[in-house]
């Protein structure tokens, strides 16, 4: 691992780049503020390196920028009606930052935090932490060291390729360059009930995988409200994901509408005018939403189709098939151009496809102007609104029992 400077926020805080690498020329940049992955250098069919995510240059940026490039989204990703839910007898407001609803947690969004690294001994190069600091005069000395990822070294390379199974993939700790970040979110954190910990772990392994580790422990719940209150112990809304936005020409190359998107669902989740939920379940057959063939994004996103129509596009969560949450292949995403394939892999039950339908000439890395379209996003998480739709799914950390999740961006070429 490379640790540099990534410039500071409008306070003053110092925030720090770091750059995991492996044997086949990949690289994952990420940022503290945000928990944010700022680039993924993926080698296309050539052996030419492209960066397939959008970013912004530096942490201010990320601090102001309102996309969520790339940023960890909490406590609850996604919308909640009237940015309110009832809980246990209780009444919570929420902040409203769309419209009347909330999105991915409101106003202080988790995207503008600065969040605390936590790095695995024998993971980083001192050299490159001295001239890091040289260059950037911050005093690395301050970054909280930890043994959380120790437990990598003892699985080899070897050992996880004798199998190709996805499935069993999931049982096996990946090995690979790896930095955690940590975040304490208190009890009344944008009007959620709750002490939270949360932490996302980035893995870059040598199978050209990118995993994303989340664990959520609720510490504290909201006081006079619990066990001695009620039947099961206290419960909070929480649904974490990775806002990244994908282009696999290139985070500069124009629009992602040739690339071509399979997905495993037969249902989305209805929504409104609003983009909230309705209840509803609708089935993807004889529709512009069905990508269980893999299909070009331009084929039908423009169709005369109503839910397209009120998003603008592509901005629904697909219902992942499965008979149980278990950590499967659940969609990819292809460039002919490149020849980069991208597979993603999840134990959870919804994703969220969006084709940065509101994206506005936005400024962006390296000089880029990010324009509607310009890249996909694959956010898998629970439901939206599922806190205010009982028949949903999860969505939910209890006191007894600590939230795990993966999520896995592979890359391959074809």
């Amino acid at each position: 691992m490379i640790i540099r400077s990534f410039g500071k926020l409008s306070d003053g805080r110092a925030a720090g780049l770091y750059i995991l690498r492996n044997k086949h020329g990949m690289e994952a940049h990420l940022t503290d503020i945000g928990a944010a992955l700022v680039r993924l250098i993926v080698p296309d069919k050539d052996g030419n390196k492209r960066d397939v995510v959008l970013g912004y240059d530096d942490a201010a940026a990320y601090e102001q920028g309102g996309c969520s490039f790339g940023g960890t989204v909490g406590r609850v990703a996604n919308r909640i009606s009237n940015a309110a839910f009832d809980l246990n007898g209780r009444h919570y407001i929420l902040t409203a930052n769309d419209g009347p609803n909330c999105l991915h947690g409101g106003r202080d969004p988790y995207v503008h935090r600065l969040w605390s690294p936590v790095i695995s001994f024998g993971k980083v190069s001192t050299g490159d932490i001295a001239l890091s600091a040289t260059e950037s005069m911050n005093d690395w000395s301050q970054v909280p060291l930890g043994r959380n990822t120790s437990r990598f070294n003892a699985v080899t390379d070897d050992q996880i390729a004798g199998t190709d199974d996805f499935n069993d993939l999931s049982k096996i700790p990946p090995v690979g360059d790896s930095i955690t970040f940590a975040l304490d979110s208190p009890d009344g954190d944008q009007g959620f009930p709750g002490d939270l910990h949360i932490e996302v772990t980035y893995t870059l392994t040598n199978r050209d995988e990118l995993h994303l580790d989340y664990k959520a422990v609720l510490t504290r719940g909201e006081p006079g409200v619990g066990p001695a209150d009620t039947a099961a112990p206290f419960a909070v809304p929480l649904n974490l994901t990775n806002h990244s936005y994908f282009n696999l020409n290139g985070h500069d190359s124009g629009t992602v509408l040739t690339h071509k998107v399979w997905i495993d669902a037969d249902w989305f989740t209805e929504s409104d005018r609003r983009l909230i939920p309705t209840g509803a379940l609708l089935e993807v057959g004889r529709t512009p939403m069905d990508f269980r063939k893999a299909k070009a994004l331009a084929e039908d996103i423009g169709a005369d189709y109503e839910p397209l129509k009120f998003a603008g596009g592509y901005d629904h969560n697909y219902v992942l098939s499965s008979d149980k949450t278990e950590y499967r292949k659940v969609a990819y995403m292809y460039s002919e151009d490149s020849g980069i394939k991208m597979t993603v892999l999840t134990d959870l039950p919804g994703m969220q496809l969006y084709t940065s339908n509101f994206l506005d000439n936005e400024p962006g890395k390296d000089g880029a102007v990010y324009a509607k379209r310009g890249a996909a996003c694959f956010e898998t998480q629970f439901w939206p609104d599922t806190i205010n739709k009982s028949h949903f799914p999860g969505g939910m950390v209890a006191e007894d029992a600590p939230f795990t999740s993966r999520t896995t961006y592979k890359f391959t070429i074809e």
